[in-house]
């Protein structure tokens, strides 16, 4: 499986991953003021975007497809940056792979396995019957009955496009996000990765916890945390001048 990418700027290789029901373009400005002093690769993940859609989903899935694609691009040792499920795949990748990443972000979340937290989202998604949806508006009304946060919502609805029978659909496999949720909500697995790591928390966010210092500690013994005040899940995308410098920092530092 060859992931959909796009690939902007030069300089030292940074690979982004975006979070469950995202897309690369999710990380559109970060991409933009990045790529000024790096050589930017946004992937969608399998099952996601435009990449290939598939039964399988699993963090030893997602280590591969980043695998292949870096083989593709011809990347021997890259910086590596992940946001939610996709910080969970970077870590996975850098336990798999720890030769071919230079130097790990993991953007709030935690190796740790977390109880359900989108049973609202996936029951709003699954009412909009594509079939005969006739507006994003029409989408949206839908959708608020189960999700009341805007942005959330406006977050999810980027998923729909419409088809080359001009019909919506949806750019994420959603059956398969579904079935496979439990899955998405595990611990990555593996030896300790001793690169350089930085764990970077919304302050608002309840994902980062203290009680995972210890399991951050055991997989990625020389992390450092950082914590962008007045941000929730999205620090990248609430606190983007924030963001970029943290992680400018962290890359000239390490």
């Amino acid at each position: 499986m060859l992931l959909h990418f796009q690939r902007h700027g030069q300089g030292e290789p940074l690979v982004i991953l975006h979070g469950l029901f995202g897309t690369l373009d999710n990380w559109g400005a970060q991409t933009k003021a990045l790529s000024e002093h790096f050589d930017v690769i946004a992937a969608d993940l399998r099952n996601h975007g435009r990449s290939p859609h598939t039964d399988e989903m699993n963090y030893a899935a997602m280590s591969q497809d980043l695998l292949d694609l870096l083989d593709h691009l011809q990347l021997k040792r890259i910086n590596l940056m992940g946001h939610s499920m996709g910080g969970k795949a970077a870590m996975q990748f850098a336990l798999d792979h720890p030769e071919r990443v230079a130097r790990l972000i993991v953007v709030d979340i935690a190796p740790v396995t977390y109880t359900a937290r989108h049973n609202d989202v996936i029951t709003g998604l699954k009412q909009i019957d594509l079939a005969t949806l006739k507006s994003r508006g029409d989408a949206d009304r839908i959708l608020a009955e189960h999700v009341d946060s805007v942005a959330t919502r406006a977050f999810l609805l980027k998923n729909l496009y419409r088809n080359q029978d001009k019909q919506f659909a949806w750019r994420m496999n959603l059956p398969v996000l579904e079935q496979h949720y439990a899955e998405i909500g595990a611990a990555p697995k593996g030896e300790a990765y001793t690169g350089p790591v930085l764990f970077i928390k919304g302050g608002d966010s309840d994902y980062l916890q203290a009680e995972h210092q210890q399991p951050i500690q055991q997989l990625f013994p020389t992390a450092g945390f950082k914590i962008i005040a007045g941000a929730g899940h999205l620090p990248h995308v609430e606190k983007p001048t924030a963001f970029t410098r943290l992680v400018e920092k962290f890359l000239a530092d390490n």
